[in-house]
């Protein structure tokens, strides 16, 4: 891999070398680098572009990477990437897109993963996307998270977007089982003329599930941002969603919670809060020695941390 490349890996997967563990790496389109351990497997797909990632029951304290790369200016790609967790591991999966564009073409890579989460089983998810590059062509990526949850399964999810991506929709469907946890927790910052689009849908399905959509957002200049998160009670179970944005300059921030009782012990609650960088924040900082900008950031920076 180039330097180009190694940069993007550090940005989305905090590698600065070759990790531990179990990992897949794609670079432009193929596969740069792959390793298996005795409890996971990683097994190229024979009918479309992606992997299977199998990680065998009982599975504890290890790892997968499966970072993505593309440092090629119109190259577009869509990956399928399936996870088999068996019943009762206990495992983190790094997940993420870095795109370096200085053509005048778009760049796109839409990943799809589904993860089928065993009984008892412990997931911990981290998907990081990442753009740069000085070209007209656009950094676009577009990623699907499709998750099953099984009896008693637990997984939390932290997906990141900070700097670079041109436009984004995100897509997340969810279904849980008796007694299952899905833990979302969503960190957005868009710049120049930017969109991106966040859809979470969660069907509490089993008795005793619950679920927790947590977003926050920053929206400076022109930017886009929608947040929508629908969340199904069909059973006795707990749902909340949340989301808080700060908008700046001239962006533009859209919630839209929807909660649906299907079950009359169903408990679901639903926050927003939008609005702009408090004057007295600012003023406290700057009190400090802050410029109004450095105070600025300093806000943003500890709302996103």
């Amino acid at each position: 891999m180039d330097a180009i490349q190694k940069s993007l890996l550090e940005q989305v997967a905090e590698l600065h070398g070759v990790p531990e563990g179990a990992y897949n790496i794609r670079a432009n389109g193929q596969s740069a680098a792959r390793n298996t351990t005795a409890h996971i497997d990683i097994v190229t797909k024979k009918d479309k572009d992606g992997i299977d990632i199998i990680i065998k029951p009982g599975t504890k304290n290890e790892s997968v990477h499966i970072p993505v790369v593309l440092s090629e200016s119109g190259l577009t790609e869509t990956v399928y990437n399936d996870f088999f967790i068996g019943d009762d591991c206990d495992v983190t999966i790094v997940a993420g897109c870095g795109i370096h564009n200085c053509g005048v073409q778009n760049s796109e890579h839409s990943g799809i993963h589904t993860f089928y989460v065993g009984k008892n089983a412990r997931v911990r998810y981290v998907e990081r996307h990442y753009g740069e590059g000085d070209g007209l062509g656009e950094n676009i990526m577009n990623p699907t998270t499709v998750v099953e949850m099984q009896e008693g399964s637990y997984m939390e999810m932290e997906t990141t977007q900070i700097k670079g991506v041109d436009s984004t929709v995100r897509t997340t469907n969810a279904k849980l089982g008796p007694n299952a946890t899905l833990i979302i927790k969503e960190k957005v910052m868009t710049h120049g003329r930017q969109l991106a689009k966040s859809d979470f849908t969660v069907d509490l399905d089993g008795d005793g599930c619950h679920t927790n959509v947590i977003s926050r957002s920053v929206a400076r200049d022109q930017s886009r941002q929608v947040f929508l998160a629908r969340i199904n009670g069909n059973a006795r179970c707990h749902g909340h969603s949340e989301c808080d944005a700060i908008i700046m300059d001239q962006g533009v921030v859209a919630a839209i919670p929807e909660v649906t009782a299907n079950c009359v012990d169903a408990e679901l609650i639903h926050e927003a809060a939008i609005g702009k960088i408090a004057g007295e924040q600012l003023t406290k900082l700057m009190t400090l020695g802050l410029t109004e900008k450095e105070a600025e950031e300093q806000i943003v920076n500890g709302f996103l941390k």
